[in-house]
């Protein structure tokens, strides 16, 4: 399964993993987002968008925690997703994670899915 790793950052609490699925980046964070670990998603976040890849899927589903920081991080990517013609989706959030986007109204902006493969399985659509 790692075939369709494009690359990975580690620190001692999140791990970041890309790959390429469709015209869909699909980012997976694992682990802590926090003010000291959000550039470890920033960077490749900002990587695939400099690559021209325009529609992000960030799996939650092994995201632990996230707080303003990451938040903050995940809504750059957004607006910079947007600006090229593209867009940042979530899926698979734990209720703790989901909490955070719902207090901030977060959720609102994004585009959120229950899965991963429903993410995907959105790029068919929008693109049909």
């Amino acid at each position: 399964m790692d075939r369709g790793t494009v690359g990975s950052a580690q620190s001692g609490r999140l791990l970041v993993e890309v790959r390429e699925e469709g015209s869909s980046a699909v980012v997976t964070p694992a682990g802590e987002l926090d003010h000291h670990t959000a550039d470890l998603l920033r960077e490749p976040l900002e990587d695939c968008l400099d690559k021209g890849r325009k529609r992000l899927v960030v799996d939650c589903s092994r995201l632990e925690f996230c707080d303003s920081t990451g938040l903050n991080v995940l809504l750059g990517a957004r607006l910079k997703a947007e600006a090229a013609g593209g867009g940042v989706h979530l899926a698979g959030m734990l209720p703790v994670v989901a909490r955070v986007f719902e207090i901030t109204g977060a959720d609102a902006v994004f585009a959120i899915h229950d899965t991963l493969e429903a993410a995907l399985a959105d790029e068919a659509d929008e693109a049909g």
